[in-house]
C-alpha cells in the first residue's frame, strides 16, 4: 500500500465516524445521513480499489477515469439539489399555512375580546 492509500483510507473511515457522530448528537438527520454515508463507502471502498475506478471507466466507455468521477458527481449533486428544492418548497407551504392559522387564530382572539368588553 502507498501512502496515499492509507492517508485516503484514514480520511475517509475518519469522515464515516464524524457522520455517525452528528447522527448521534442529532445535528444530521437520518434521511441527509444516508446519501453521505453511500458516498463515504464509495469513497472507503475506492481507497483500498485503487483500480476499480479504471475498471468502471472501461465498463462505461469513458475514456479517462477522472471524467467519470466529475460526471458522477454533478449528476449526484443537481439530484440532490432537487431533492433540496423539493423540501424547500413543502416547507414554504406549510410556513404560509401556518402563518395564514396563526392570523385567524389572533383575529379570532380579538372577536373574543371585544365581545367580552
Amino acid at each position: 500500500m502507498e501512502t496515499i492509500q492509507i492517508i485516503a483510507i484514514a480520511v475517509s473511515i475518519l469522515f464515516l465516524t464524524y457522520i455517525a457522530y452528528l447522527i448521534i448528537k442529532g445535528k444530521l438527520r437520518e434521511e441527509y445521513s444516508i446519501s453521505w454515508i453511500v458516498c463515504t463507502l464509495i469513497l472507503v471502498i475506492f481507497s483500498f480499489w485503487r483500480n476499480g475506478l479504471e475498471v468502471f471507466a472501461n465498463l462505461l466507455g469513458v475514456k479517462d477515469p477522472p471524467n467519470l468521477v466529475f460526471t458522477g458527481v454533478i449528476f449526484v449533486i443537481l439530484i440532490y439539489l432537487l431533492h433540496l428544492s423539493v423540501v424547500v418548497s413543502k416547507l414554504q407551504k406549510q410556513n404560509k399555512i401556518l402563518s395564514q392559522e396563526l392570523a385567524l387564530k389572533k383575529e379570532k382572539e380579538k372577536e373574543e375580546e371585544k365581545k367580552k368588553d
